[in-house]
């Protein structure tokens, strides 16, 4: 059975891969961007920090404690995770899955990659539901040649127009980004980071 792929852990590697952070940061960061792929909060967060810790991806650097507040690690991403998150983030990018939410979790983390790592990963993706579709349409055809009914044949229906809507907008995507229209300097800027992290907690019931 295949591993289903660690949403969680990728977005840590991606947060601290721009700047270094304690758990409740990225937590912060995960609600406040509207990351609703990652689920289980907060508990599934410090397992992932821990587990990614563990597997030398992450290391502490730092802790300390403000007032009253629980001590905070913060960690910072090692070399090894800089390449793990290129690696799990091109794969998700290039590879259609039957659980949508991994290409959700991959285009929010995009910016993380350079440019033309991402366009290469989506030419790969359009590539690959263009052999979906085509796969598809003969299986379609086959059906209906047996004379099935069209009601049998619905839910097939169904997924092929899912596939057919997302090859046009990953193609809408690669023309942004091969125009120049939609680009990032290498890796997202720390202060576009740092504009989530470093505003001062709201009090509950802010909005």
């Amino acid at each position: 059975m295949a591993r289903r792929p660690d949403l969680v852990g990728l977005t840590v590697l991606a947060v601290l891969s721009v700047r270094a952070g304690h758990p409740y940061e990225i937590h912060r960061f995960i609600v406040d961007t509207h990351k609703d792929y990652v689920t289980g909060l907060p508990r599934s967060l410090y397992h992932a920090v821990e587990r990614l810790a563990g597997e030398e991806l992450i290391v502490p650097v730092e802790s300390g404690r403000e007032g009253r507040r629980p001590e905070r690690t913060v960690y910072e991403i090692t070399d090894e995770g800089r390449r793990e998150l290129s690696t799990r983030l091109r794969s998700l990018l290039q590879t259609p899955a039957p659980d949508r939410r991994t290409f959700t979790a991959a285009v929010s983390l995009i910016g993380t990659l350079p440019a033309s790592e991402a366009l290469r990963a989506l030419r790969l993706r359009a590539a690959a539901l263009e052999g979906l579709l085509a796969g598809t349409d003969a299986h379609l055809s086959v059906m209906k040649d047996s004379g099935l009914p069209d009601i049998l044949m619905i839910e097939v229906d169904y997924e092929r127009t899912l596939n057919e809507a997302e090859l046009a907008w990953v193609r809408s995507l690669i023309a942004r980004l091969e125009s120049g229209e939609l680009n990032w300097p290498g890796t997202v800027r720390r202060d576009l980071l740092s504009q989530v992290l470093d505003e001062p907690p709201r009090a509950p019931g802010e909005p």
